[in-house]
C-alpha cells in the first residue's frame, strides 16, 4: 500500500526497502555489508555470509520492482575496508545489481565512500524533487527527508508476548528507513535517541500481507 509522503507516493516493501515509482527508484539504508567479517578479525566468529544474504535479498526486490536506480542511505559496509574483504559471491552479486540499476551511494558514518571503490558515485547528500536523501536525520532541517542510521524495530506485546519487527519510522517531515543488512540489528522506536532525530511525534510503520500497518509511538522519558 502506498504512503503519501510530500505529496510522493512511497511503498514500503516488507523486506525493508522503500520503492518510489515515480523516480525508478529502490531505496535502502544500513546494509552494514562485511559486518561478520569484520567481528571475525576481533576474535568474535560470525558465519561468513552476510554480505551474500543481504545482496541476494536486495536483488530480488529489485527484480520485484523493477526500480532502474538503486540508492544506499549510508553505511553499506560495516567499516572503510569492507569492500575489500568481500567475497566473490558477494562481489559478483553486487556486479549484477550494478548492470541493471544505477546506484548512488550515500555516505555513512561507518564506512563514508567505501561503497563506491566498487560501482556507482558516492554522495554526502542528494535532493530529489521534494526530499533530501541523507543518512542521519537532521532534526533542524524542516524539508521533508529520507534517512537511515538509527535501525528502527518496534516491539509488539500481546498477551505475555513480545513481536519485534524492523520497521519505517514515520514523523511529519522525516522517513527513516530500517537496516537492510542480515546482521545490521535494530534500536526501539520508542528510543529517546529516535524521538529527537525526527521531533513532532513518530508512527511505527510496518507492511504486512499488502497492508501497511501503523503503530503510533510513545516515546521513552530521555
Amino acid at each position: 500500500m502506498p504512503l503519501l509522503f510530500s505529496s510522493e507516493h512511497l511503498i514500503p516493501l516488507p523486506c525493508g526497502a522503500l520503492h518510489w515509482p515515480a523516480r525508478g527508484a529502490l531505496l535502502v539504508a544500513d546494509l552494514h555489508l562485511e559486518k561478520a567479517s569484520h567481528f571475525a578479525r576481533r576474535g568474535w566468529p560470525l558465519p561468513p555470509y552476510d554480505s551474500e544474504v543481504t545482496l541476494t535479498r536486495l536483488a530480488a526486490a529489485l527484480a520485484h520492482t523493477g526500480a532502474t536506480t538503486l540508492i544506499a542511505l549510508g553505511d553499506t559496509f560495516h567499516d572503510p575496508q569492507g569492500p575489500a574483504r568481500l567475497p566473490s559471491a558477494a562481489r559478483n552479486l553486487l556486479a549484477q545489481i550494478a548492470s541493471r540499476a544505477k546506484i548512488l551511494w550515500i555516505t555513512g558514518n561507518h564506512d563514508d565512500a567505501a561503497a563506491a571503490t566498487l560501482h556507482g558515485t558516492a554522495h554526502p547528500e542528494l535532493v530529489l524533487g521534494p526530499l533530501t536523501l541523507r543518512h542521519e536525520a537532521d532534526p533542524a532541517d524542516p524539508a521533508p527527508e529520507l534517512s537511515g542510521h538509527f535501525h528502527p524495530k518496534v516491539i509488539i506485546r500481546h498477551r505475555g508476548r513480545a513481536i519485534s519487527r524492523r520497521c519505517f519510522a514515520l514523523s511529519p517531515t522525516k522517513l527513516i528507513l530500517p537496516a537492510y543488512g542480515s546482521l545490521a540489528g535494530g534500536l526501539d522506536i520508542t528510543d529517546p535517541a529516535l524521538a529527537a532525530a525526527a521531533p513532532g511525534g513518530l508512527i511505527a510503520l510496518v507492511p504486512e500481507a499488502g497492508q501497511l500497518l501503523r503503530f503510533p509511538v510513545v516515546a521513552q522519558a530521555a
